[in-house]
């Protein structure tokens, strides 16, 4: 129940929810970050500050955890998640084209989420598809040998992406023209 497209803030009772499942062992770390990160959508530093306190470990020792893996993130996500493969065979076929598309259709760079919380934009160093290069993972779906016109069709497809960005370049005023 992931709150980044609505309200990217926590509550005391998600994180006592979370914390609830535990009994506050340093092992517990990882697992208890997963669990804020699934109820959340990303890592706070009020989350990560009440998680040193429930753990009797340092703030420091958080931090580290969730900068270390790459699993985590500090910023809300998109309701919608697009991996750009930029991997060497991704990138030989033709992977910066393809974010390209990405990146001016939705106004936002790798690593960035659109304001309204609809889609976050990863580059990703390999998705292990090197076969089907180049590669885009939409919401844990694999897409391959995926071209710019075929990204552009793929962005039409997700629900909430573009807020029918298509209409509006064909139609920038949206006046109805038919």
């Amino acid at each position: 129940m992931s709150k980044t497209a609505s309200d990217p803030k926590e509550t005391s009772d998600d994180l006592r929810n979370v914390f609830g499942k535990y009994e506050g062992h340093r092992g517990d770390l990882i697992p208890v970050l997963q669990d804020i990160q699934a109820e959340l959508g990303y890592i706070s530093n009020e989350s990560m500050r009440q998680t040193a306190r429930f753990l009797n470990i340092p703030l420091s020792a958080v931090y580290g955890v969730v900068t270390f893996y790459a699993q985590f993130y500090l910023t809300p996500q998109g309701r919608n998640k697009i991996k750009v493969c930029l991997g060497t065979a991704c990138h030989v076929r033709g992977g910066n084209k393809v974010l390209d598309v990405v990146t001016n259709r939705l106004n936002i760079n790798p690593g960035e989420t659109t304001p309204d919380y609809e889609v976050t934009l990863e580059r990703v160093a390999c998705v292990g598809s090197c076969a089907l290069a180049p590669v885009v993972v939409v919401n844990n779906q694999v897409h391959g040998a995926v071209t710019p016109a075929g990204m552009s069709g793929i962005l039409d497809t997700i629900d909430g992406c573009c807020g029918g960005c298509a209409e509006k370049k064909n139609n920038p005023n949206g006046d109805d023209k038919s």
